[in-house]
């Protein structure tokens, strides 16, 4: 969020969700919370002493608070860091109930007089001397249904591994295909020479890969569900529930399937994002096996409408290549008619405007590096596989189902999305987070939007930006019209002892055509002060690279984003808007809003994208992938 201060040259940047280091948690004091009466204060009040020279500290009674140091450095605010990534635990499964003698396999006669000649059966008393680790989940649905003699081994019949194991073992060997990491859920079969003749030594390796592979298929179906890493474990930008996956049914439900494969594969996510990535992860790994032509667009400068450049007929090639079906649709009549020429013409540069458009790009027919990035592909078939598996991960980090209303919001390409009944009806570009004020990784609810908001001033904005000012010249807030409490009182900024604590102080902007959130704002309350706003710094939107605030989300067009919401008409938004006075509304149903980082995503026709990784988020999931597969792979 940016805010333009009257008077004043610059404009200063708006901070949405840092945290004060060794401070109370900054919180954006608004309207509604003056109305709540919810705002609870315990540090004392922080005075300007009336006589000439340096501001002396004074509590509420008049008293110096002292000890406070001119001279120190401005206390600066911090924002979350990246971590590194510790992998779950994973424990030995406690197989000393495994003991009991029943047998299994082919159904056997063990009575006196039974058919001593039938075929030999795996001894169920050598399952508890198997060595298995794996997570606490995994490792309880193992002690449960093994240490319930009257189930039968899944696996493993007569004295070798059945059908069923096989039919696993493909499925998990295919884990790549989902984006998952088949050395992961690797295991041997048990090599057994049918001519050994001890029985014990067959049937210990047979047990053993019975509870391999019961804890790899178990592991395989979490990890398909929930994602293979713990979100929360990578940064503090990354802020998720992680699923629970029921594992307690699932052995019991592959033994009962017919097609345990088929069992195994389904649990992956059907959503229609997730089957483009997973799609689109195929074709590149076909491609990468093939002499699949690359297309090189090769421009010094600008290419604009009007100009000519022997490049023009690769630019066509490439929008043919990876446009949208709707794309070339909408423009079959220039693709079949273009003959090579090298002229920059009108119906060309419509092609082009159109491609720029679905890509998020600024369409405007000129075509520089960002746009031949994005006819090229820009990223190398590698580069581009490894956008695609981190993007299938972070999709099992959102619900199964994204709802049938939604907003979607991606930060690295720049956009938000509205979905209703099903289908994208509404996008636009946007503004996120610098690299040092990074938007985090969420999902919430939209709740509200307020009109004509105020903007309570975050302590990060306050300590970092403000603070400086303020101590050259106390009355810089006065002077700009910002409302300034202590303690919630309401003072004069030349009052309040800015060399002292400011944790105790809120700054607000009140509404104006100059405030930092323009003319409105969508709220869904998260603990990082995170929501979708206006903006009078429109020209931001004209930017390809659009990471510049300092975390909230600038929309180019609100007013759109708030009918849509509110289920209403811009029309009556702007009613809202032009009565001048703070209110807010509630939606009618609270809306999905996800708040998602996506360096490959699909646009509403399947067609998947590939954006710069502005923040090297993937770089700390690739990291996390690395530690997992060395933890799992660990000798016992």
């Amino acid at each position: 969020m940016t805010f333009v201060l009257k008077g004043a040259v610059s404009a200063l940047a708006v901070s949405c969700g840092l945290a004060v280091m060794n401070a109370a948690p900054a919180h954006a004091y608004t309207l509604m919370d003056m109305l709540r009466g919810d705002r609870q204060r315990t540090q004392s009040t922080i005075f300007m002493d009336q006589t000439p020279g340096r501001p002396v500290p004074r509590d509420a009674a008049g008293g110096s608070l002292g000890g406070l140091d001119p001279e120190a450095p401005l206390p600066k605010v911090s924002g979350p860091r990246y971590y590194t990534y510790k992998t779950e635990t994973l424990q030995f499964v406690d197989t000393s109930k495994f003991a009991d003698p029943v047998v299994t396999g082919a159904v056997a006669d063990v009575s006196p007089g039974g058919d001593a000649g039938q075929e030999p059966v795996v001894q169920r008393r050598f399952l508890a001397q198997a060595k298995v680790r794996a997570n606490a989940d995994v490792a309880k649905a193992l002690e449960a249904y093994y240490g319930d003699s009257r189930n039968p081994l899944i696996w493993v019949e007569g004295n070798q591994i059945n059908e069923r194991a096989k039919s696993a073992m493909a499925t998990l060997a295919d884990a790549a295909s989902v984006g998952l990491d088949p050395a992961d859920y690797a295991l041997q079969t048990p090599d057994i020479d049918p001519a050994n003749p001890d029985p014990a030594a067959r049937d210990r390796a047979l047990t053993q890969f019975e509870l391999d592979l019961s804890a790899k298929v178990l592991a395989f179906i979490q990890d398909t569900v929930r994602g293979r890493i713990d979100p929360n474990k990578i940064s503090g930008y990354h802020d998720f529930q992680r699923k629970v996956v029921n594992l307690a049914p699932v052995l019991k439900l592959i033994r009962m399937s017919p097609d345990v494969g088929a069992y195994i594969a389904s649990r992956s996510p059907d959503s229609p994002q997730f089957e483009a990535l997973k799609a689109e992860l195929a074709k590149l790994r076909a491609a990468d096996g093939s002499n699949e032509e690359q297309i090189v667009i090769s421009l010094q400068g600008l290419l604009k409408p009007g100009d000519s450049s022997p490049e023009v007929a690769n630019i066509v090639k490439a929008i043919q290549k990876h446009g949208s079906e709707t794309l070339r649709a909408d423009h079959a009549a220039t693709l079949a008619a273009y003959a090579g020429s090298t002229d920059y013409s009108p119906d060309i540069v419509a092609l082009v405007e159109g491609f720029q458009k679905e890509r998020g790009l600024k369409s405007d027919g000129v075509i520089g590096q960002a746009t031949v990035r994005a006819m090229t592909g820009g990223d190398t078939n590698a580069s581009k596989i490894d956008k695609l598996i981190v993007a299938l991960e972070q999709v099992r980090w959102l619900p199964e189902d994204l709802g049938s209303r939604y907003v979607m919001i991606n930060q690295p390409a720049y956009m938000a999305y509205y979905h209703n009944d099903g289908k994208e009806q509404l996008s636009m570009r946007v503004v996120v987070g610098g690299k040092n004020n990074q938007t985090y990784f969420f999902n919430d609810q939209i709740e509200t939007v307020e009109f004509n908001p105020f903007w309570g001033v975050p302590q990060s904005i306050i300590i970092n930006e403000m603070l400086p000012k303020l101590r050259s010249d106390p009355n810089y807030l006065d002077q700009l019209g910002y409302e300034v409490e202590v303690n919630g009182h309401a003072v004069a900024s030349s009052s309040v002892d800015w060399y002292g604590s400011t944790d105790s102080v809120s700054v607000r902007q009140p509404p104006s055509s100059d405030n930092a959130l323009g003319e409105l704002k969508i709220l869904f309350p998260n603990s990082h002060a995170i929501y979708m706003h206006d903006t009078p710094s429109k020209s931001f939107f004209k930017r390809d690279m659009r990471a510049l605030s300092h975390g909230c989300v600038r929309l180019a067009n609100p007013r759109a984003m708030a009918a849509a919401v509110l289920g209403t008409t811009v029309d009556d938004v702007a009613k809202q808007i032009a009565s001048g006075q703070n209110h807010a509304v509630k939606v009618p149903q609270k809306i999905p809003v996800y708040v998602s980082y996506f360096t490959a995503w699909p646009n509403k026709d399947g067609v998947v994208g590939y954006f710069d990784d502005v923040y090297g988020r993937d770089a700390y999931v690739e990291k996390a992938f690395d530690a997992t597969t060395k933890a799992r792979g660990a000798q016992i």
